[in-house]
């Protein structure tokens, strides 16, 4: 199928990739001729395991190609899949201009019937604002005879994990209530659908309600556990045994229920105040949401208000070592990390910060560009010399299995303060090294 792809940003350029890899002719458009420019020359904007093979191999067979220009690829396309960014406003609202810049496009430029397909995450009832765009733009240029419809197929990709759950999705919404883009849309995805049948079709309002719900369920299991971990705390309770505990309930299960510095990323911050704005648009109190928000806001402090307590407040010229930048392991997305806040915390306080990152580092330098007080060192070793104390902000793989002994000798101190729950406290007590962790015993 000939599919166009508006938006080269991570959802649009991991779905693109993967459609053209199972045979579909895929052409990406975006504003930014750099973007573009680096695409074509083999260049990902990203970091995302998979991902650099697949838009390759694709874009050298021809099925995949990056463009500029609006008019050629609205024309390529059968389908015209919307998938730019919806940023937050100020007051926390999806902002749908670049969505309806495209609406605006796909009307100007169309010459014949199209499915346009929302991707972005958009809030409730955004689809009948493009189509009203799309039909008002047809009008001005007196082309009302030419056919289209609009449906909502959000995406559930994890950063990190996005090509392998495009490639084996759980389950794939599509929102419409015409039996024709339903059946376009199963052509689509048929590739992906062989094994039992994942999709799940509804409503147009209840597809793009679904995609906040997911979201904002797994971030309200992520600030629960977060909440128990400090309650924990307080109580003498560790709540990696209670974890274990409930996990292994399966109503409850183990997924998202980690405790640590909170979530962060693109996707849960972002949904969760967009999905309060609209309930009080609707004058809905969502009291649940916005107690998950402040939870998890408050969490991304946790650390450092242990670290600032354990040295009596004093922390000017002091230097930490801080093993994670990303929001999570597997990306190099930075967007509200926990590690941020620490950080920035950590500077005003007075301290300097040795940092590592095993992918991040890149994007840290361009946030917070050349500071006296920003020391990014090429392994997480030489993060750790002449360093007060360790902290860990992000779980990646390489952390897990660190020498403490090595550990124990480059720092000035030996302390971790583990903001993932890394390790052992009995196997780090062993190694004489103190340890805080959340919520949990002391060895």
């Amino acid at each position: 199928m000939n599919l166009t792809v508006f938006g080269i940003g991570y959802v649009g350029l991991v779905q693109a990739a993967v459609l053209a890899e199972v045979g579909h002719q895929v052409v990406c458009v975006d504003v930014d001729v750099k973007k573009v420019e680096r695409l074509n020359q083999g260049l990902i904007p990203i970091f995302e395991p998979g991902l650099e093979s697949l838009v390759k191999e694709n874009h050298a067979a021809g099925r995949i190609k990056f463009t500029t220009d609006a008019a050629a690829a609205v024309r390529h396309g059968e389908i015209q899949m919307i998938a730019v960014g919806t940023p937050p406003g100020e007051d926390g609202s999806a902002d749908l201009k670049y969505v309806l810049a495209v609406a605006e496009a796909i009307g100007r430029e169309m010459d014949a019937p199209k499915i346009v397909v929302g991707k972005s995450t958009v809030p409730v009832g955004t689809c009948e604002k493009v189509k009203a765009r799309i039909a008002a733009t047809l009008k001005a240029r007196g082309r009302e005879d030419l056919a289209f419809d609009v449906a909502s197929n959000p995406e559930f990709l994890k950063e990190g994990s996005a090509v392998a759950d495009c490639m084996k999705p759980d389950r794939i919404i599509v929102g419409t209530s015409s039996e024709s883009t339903e059946a376009v849309m199963r052509e689509l995805y048929a590739p992906f659908n062989r094994n039992h049948e994942k999709m799940i079709v509804m409503d147009v309002r209840s597809a793009e309600f679904t995609k906040y719900a997911a979201n904002c369920m797994l971030a309200t299991k992520i600030s629960f556990m977060n909440e128990m971990a400090n309650l924990a705390e307080e109580l003498g309770a560790d709540i990696e045994e209670v974890r274990k505990g409930i996990g292994s309930d399966p109503r409850i299960g183990y997924h998202f229920i980690y405790p640590g510095l909170g979530y962060g990323g693109s996707c849960f911050p972002k949904d969760v105040r967009a999905l309060i704005k609209a309930a009080e648009g609707v004058k809905f109190d969502a009291k649940l949401l916005r107690a998950v928000e402040e939870r998890n806001n408050e969490q991304k402090s946790v650390l450092f208000e242990k670290v600032n307590r354990h040295f009596k407040g004093n922390l000017k010229g002091k230097t930490f070592a801080l093993w994670g930048l990303a929001f999570k392991p597997d990306t190099d997305d930075m967007r509200e990390a926990p590690a941020r806040v620490l950080m920035e915390a950590l500077w005003n306080a007075g301290a300097k910060v040795q940092a590592y990152d095993p992918e991040a580092m890149q994007e840290c330098q361009a946030i917070y560009g050349q500071r006296e007080d920003l020391l990014l060192c090429g392994t997480k070793e030489a993060a750790l010399r002449g360093a007060d104390a360790l902290l860990i902000a992000t779980e990646w793989k390489s952390f897990r299995a660190p020498s403490f002994d090595a550990m124990k000798d480059a720092l000035t101190t030996p302390i971790i303060f583990d903001g993932r729950n890394l390790y052992d406290p009995k196997v780090i007590a062993r190694h004489g090294i103190e340890y805080h962790s959340i919520g949990r015993l002391a060895a």
